[in-house]
């Protein structure tokens, strides 16, 4: 299916965007390019829905990393396509510098799609890092395509308040005296998600656009599609090497 995207792959990509001799190196990469976020909604009609995710192990001593890419239609949520692509991190395993061992995956599968989405929701925070620049905001950036954070955990921040109970409940993630994101309660039961904006994105859309891809899981579809993609990569993988000179049914 060859379906119409909106921004084609980011060319001459400087290297330490995406693979720096060093965190020196990276944290000046990171402080500057933070400056070229757009903290504002600058997409498109949204037509395509992307999901972004890695699967890895951060104790492999070969660094490989595995990336999904899967693009829903919307409305409606199915999946009309998806890439997965492996890579070799270049940086060792350092919170707060995950883009770098991460975006490189992610870009070769992006490269394979042929639908590409308007809008992307990505496993991982956007500005709620320490230097305002976490993986959804890299890609977002590198890519210069519309991204949304909706991360698992916490990096920096803690909930102005309580969160309710019930889905839908959500507290602002405030960290040094400045609003990040969002904490959302998605399912009953479960823990929130730390809901950031990553590029040409409001917070106010971005967490929108998170409670509309709710299916009644904790992840909202895009997510959770990557996520069961990116993890069915690295099965793959692993079972490559497992049986090396057989082809993996």
């Amino acid at each position: 299916m060859d379906l119409p995207g909106i921004t084609p792959p980011a060319r001459d990509i400087p290297p330490e965007w995406l693979a720096p001799p060093d965190l020196a190196t990276a944290k000046a990469a990171q402080l500057a390019l933070a400056a070229r976020v757009v903290r504002e909604d600058a997409h498109p009609p949204v037509r395509w829905l992307g999901g972004v995710d890695i699967s890895n192990s951060r104790f492999d001593p070969e660094g490989r990393v595995y990336a999904a890419v899967v693009v829903l239609e919307w409305p409606g949520l199915r999946v009309v396509a998806r890439a997965t692509a492996e890579a070799r991190a270049t940086l060792p395993y350092v919170p707060g510098y995950l883009g770098f061992r991460e975006v490189p995956a992610l870009l070769a599968a992006w490269e394979r799609l042929a639908t590409r989405p308007d809008l992307v929701m990505v496993d991982g925070h956007g500005i709620a890092h320490p230097r305002s620049f976490g993986i959804a905001t890299h890609l977002g950036v590198v890519l210069d395509i519309p991204t949304i954070g909706v991360a698992k955990s916490p990096l920096v921040g803690r909930p102005e308040g309580p969160v309710g109970e019930e889905p839908g409940a959500e507290q602002p993630l405030v960290w040094r005296g400045e609003r990040l994101g969002t904490v959302l309660r998605t399912k009953r039961r479960s823990n929130p998600l730390w809901i950031s904006l990553g590029h040409r994105m409001s917070l106010a859309s971005a967490v929108a656009w998170v409670k509309r891809c709710g299916t009644g899981y904790r992840l909202p579809e895009p997510t959770r599609q990557a996520h069961l993609a990116a993890n069915e990569a690295r099965r793959a993988g692993l079972a490559r090497e497992a049986m090396p000179g057989q082809d993996i049914v």
